[in-house]
This record gives C-alpha cells, sequence and structure tokens, in this order.
C-alpha cells in the first residue's frame, strides 16, 4: 500500500541514534524518532506488493518468516502515509498487544520478509510502529477499559512476561477475573530483567502494566509459585491456570574451574544491574560488578550483545565475546533466499560501542572455553581459550564443532558472562503441577494447542516453546487465551 512509487522516490532512512561516546555514559534509551512528515515518507515505501510476506508469520526452513503477529503491515503503513496516526493504532491494536515493546526490541521479522528488501532496503515498519504506538498514548488513544460484564470464571497466569501479560490482556477483557503471579519484585518478566533499559525503558513497562492493573488484573509479586504458593492452591481457586514462566534454565559452560569466583550466568548479570539501577531510581550504578575488569562474555546472541554494551557502561577495562559458529556471511547465501530469515552476519549497538571504545571487533569466532583458571583465593583471573573447527560426527552424521590442537590462547579475565542460551523450563514449577515435558524439557501439549497434560493447566511462551522472540511470546500468549476461552466458555469471540 502507501504511495505506489514511494519506494522509488524515497530512501529508506532510520530514527536518530545517540552517538556511541554519550550514550555509554548512562543507560538511556538511544534510539530517537523522525518527525512525523518524514515517517510518512518511510510509509510511503510499502510498494503494494501482491503477497505481503511481512505479515504471513510463518515458518520456512524451520525459521520464522513475516510477523508472527500477523499484523496488517501494508494497511497500517498506508494510513501512517495518509498521517492518519489514530486509524494506524487502530489497525496495530486489532492484532498487537504491546506494540511498544516489540518497536523496541524486536529484530523485525516483517522487515526481514519485505518484498523491497528483496532489491533494496526493507520499509522501516519498525519505526512507523513504533510511531504509531507512541502517538496513540500521547493522544490517550490507548486504553484498557474494565469489562462491563464478569463472565464468573477466575483464571490464573503464572509468569508476568510478554505471552503472561498478552493472555492476561486478552482474556481479561473477555470478562474473566485474572490474576497475574510473577517471583520477582516487579512485573515484566523478561522485558523488565532480561532486556537492559537502553534496549527497553522500563517506563513503558510501568505504563501499560498500570493501565492493566486499572483496568482489573491483580498482579501479585514476590510469588513463587511452586514453592511459596503450591500448585494445588491455584487448582482450588482458579478454573483454569496458564504457566508463562520462561525457558529460565540458563545453559551453563562445564570447564575446568568453573566454580571460580567471577563467573555469572548472563541473565542473572542483567537482573543485577537492571535492580540496583531501578531500586535506586537510577542514582546508583553497579560499576563494581565490570569496572576495570577483563570482561569475557561467552555467546554471540541478543543476551551477549547486551552483556557486551552493559559491560562497557559499568566501565569494563576490555570486552571479549566468544561465539563457537563461523562468522556468518555479510549477504545471503543461494541456500538462504528470501523471505526466509537472513542468516548474515550483523553489527549491534554492544559491538558498536566496544568497536569505538577498544578499537576493534569484541567478537571472536570458531573459539570456545577450555578452562577457567583461578588465583590462590579462588577469584577468576584468566580463560584458557581454543579454536574450533567444523567436523562430521560419524555416529549421527550432522557436523559438529571441535578443538583444534595447538591453538590454545589464556586471556585476562576477572569476569565471564555466559549467554549460552537456555535449556527449558525450570523443573520446580513443572514438577509442581506434574505437566509432561517434551525432549527439550519445554512444556508438551498437542500440535496447535496450549493445554498441557493436566486437566485445565495451559502454558504459553518460551515455556512452551523453548527461548524465542518477545514478538513470538505475544502471540503465543494471545492463542492460549482464545484457547482457554473456548475451554471454558465453549465458544469464544478473542
Amino acid at each position: 500500500m502507501g504511495k505506489p512509487t514511494g519506494f522509488l522516490e524515497y530512501e529508506r532512512k532510520n530514527g536518530p541514534v545517540v552517538e556511541e561516546a554519550d550514550r555509554v555514559k548512562d543507560f538511556q534509551e538511544f534510539h530517537g524518532s523522525l518527525p512525523i512528515e518524514e515517517q510518512q515518507k518511510q510509509a510511503a515505501r510499502c510498494m503494494d506488493c501482491g503477497v505481503p510476506f511481512c505479515q504471513a508469520g510463518t515458518l520456512i526452513s524451520g525459521m520464522m518468516s513475516g510477523c508472527p503477529l500477523h499484523n496488517l503491515v501494508p494497511e497500517m503503513n498506508d494510513l501512517v502515509y495518509h498521517g492518519n496516526l489514530e486509524q494506524a493504532y487502530v489497525r496495530l491494536s486489532k492484532t498487537h498487544s504491546f506494540p511498544e515493546f516489540t518497536s523496541r526490541v524486536c529484530p523485525a521479522l516483517c522487515e526481514a520478509a519485505c518484498t523491497c528488501g528483496l532489491h533494496g532496503e526493507p520499509v522501516a515498519t519498525k519505526e512507523n510502529e513504533r510511531a504509531v504506538i507512541e502517538y496513540a498514548f500521547e493522544h490517550g488513544l490507548v486504553k484498557e477499559e474494565a469489562p462491563k460484564v464478569r463472565t464468573g470464571k477466575r483464571v490464573a497466569v503464572v509468569g508476568s512476561g510478554p505471552a503472561g501479560l498478552a493472555a492476561a490482556q486478552l482474556l481479561n477483557r473477555r470478562g474473566h477475573s485474572v490474576t497475574v503471579y510473577e517471583r520477582r519484585d516487579r512485573i515484566g518478566g523478561l522485558l523488565r530483567y532480561g532486556i537492559p533499559n537502553m534496549k527497553l525503558d522500563k517506563s513503558s513497562i510501568d505504563r501499560r502494566v498500570a493501565m492493566m492493573e486499572q483496568a482489573g488484573i491483580r498482579f501479585v509479586v514476590n510469588a513463587n509459585v511452586g514453592q511459596d504458593i503450591s500448585a494445588e492452591q491455584l487448582r482450588e481457586e482458579y478454573d483454569s491456570v496458564i504457566l508463562t514462566c520462561g525457558a529460565s534454565n540458563p545453559r551453563d559452560i562445564q570447564a575446568p574451574g568453573r566454580e571460580a569466583e567471577g563467573i555469572w550466568f548472563a541473565v542473572d548479570f542483567l537482573s543485577k544491574v537492571t535492580k540496583t539501577l531501578l531500586d535506586s531510581d537510577f542514582r546508583q550504578v553497579p560499576t563494581e560488578l565490570a569496572e576495570g575488569k577483563h570482561v569475557i562474555v561467552i555467546g554471540g546472541g541478543d543476551t551477549g550483545n547486551d552483556c557486551v554494551g552493559t559491560s562497557i557502561r559499568l566501565g569494563a577495562a576490555s570486552v571479549t565475546q566468544l561465539e563457537m559458529m563461523p562468522e556468518p556471511p555479510c549477504a545471503r547465501l543461494a541456500s538462504n533466499p528470501w523471505p526466509e530469515w537472513p542468516r548474515v552476519g550483523k553489527t549491534d549497538y554492544g559491538q558498536e560501542e566496544a568497536i569505538w571504545k577498544f578499537g576493534q571487533d569484541p567478537r571472536r569466532y570458531r573459539t570456545t572455553v577450555q578452562s577457567f583458571n583461578k588465583d590462590e583465593e579462588g577469584k577468576l583471573r584468566s580463560v584458557t581459550v581454543v579454536s574450533l573447527r567444523s567436523e562430521k560426527d560419524e555416529n549421527t552424521g550432522r557436523m559438529r564443532m571441535v578443538p583444534v590442537e595447538g591453538t590454545e590462547e589464556e586471556l585476562p579475565a576477572e569476569l565471564v558472562l555466559i549467554a549460552a542460551g537456555f535449556l527449558g523450563s525450570e523443573s520446580y514449577v513443572t514438577d509442581a503441577f506434574e505437566v509432561e515435558l517434551d525432549g527439550r524439557t519445554n512444556v508438551k501439549t498437542g500440535h496447535g494447542s496450549h493445554a498441557t497434560s493436566q486437566p485445565g493447566i495451559y502454558t504459553a511462551g518460551d515455556m512452551h516453546s523453548g527461548q524465542s522472540l518477545v514478538v513470538r511470546a505475544i502471540a503465543d500468549g494471545r492463542a492460549a487465551a482464545k484457547e482457554v476461552d473456548f475451554d471454558l466458555m465453549g465458544y469464544t469471540n478473542l
């Protein structure tokens, strides 16, 4: 949609970004917005393509292509182009629960599948979305109203991350009485403590949660279901329970010296930093965690990048990021055609800041830790790393990464952050509810379903599908709400 010739007339233009030298001084968001007139031009680039893969949200070669929420992307872009941001918000809110989150942290699956991006730059849909939702908040268009009629049904949501919040929102709108339980001291789950503030300002979470609370959703913090609150209690008090606790079991690195002091899981490190900032209203920065230290980040995903950016803000003396896999190509290979998700290299904000501060990219590919080395007091002093090469496993026929003899190297390190992904849900919750797990320790359900092996118990988000994206968690939470509503009422209008 948009202007038929817009993609020919306008080049892609992103919002302003604070320079590295300034943004590393604090934990504030550093991506700015374009003036609305400029944003309209960006929306005009939407090219009225015959098949809008941007909103397909389907798996191609095992990777998501397009928006899992099936946002009405061309329609929204057309409305932005014509300056009708109010109707653009109406379109967006039909499919999306929290555009203010994804427009900040989503890797923009819609843009990766954009037809305009096949031979040029894709439409800036992510920034268009942010312009729409922030306009809607500024002009009082975003509302969470209490339903006029209650159904008499009670639903408990365990976990307040994106999936849990999305499920709670829709079920409350439907008229069910919803209570959300969160084990931490603040609502938000992954959004709150797994994503740094400079990437997602926590005020955007507080803004939405306050509206949901006013609409009748009950939030209970410091409530660790499975430990402080029993599964039996929730079964007795509620008609349905939705488990949305995330894939919060971090993958460890089992190497000699793992017990050394100074080795953190990335999620614990990021949580500690964010909690310190929030508890002090940003007056206290926990520089003691990394200041003057040589930092090794193990893992090359978004969380690893967040650790790089956070360590730099805390005054690290150096940051090195280890990635087991080879460096990705700079452009799509023939084996990775559009509209598949592009398996190409990118330099994210953390790496940009490391290049600015230390003069080189922090990433070392085909490298892993062979051992953690500690001093006489048990504190980490260095790591020994080794290069890797790919080799076919004779038993399985699959390729694997194996160490290369003679490539060992010792790197100074007083802080190691393990960002190697997650292994699924935490056992104390799944054990408490006695739900079956699949081979990856995710909660097992039937195909296309969110119902677990236990009657009245459902699951959604990363706990259901494994570690994934915020946008997929929101989509799964919405789908779970629809299924729960149908089972409670015999029909659903969600």
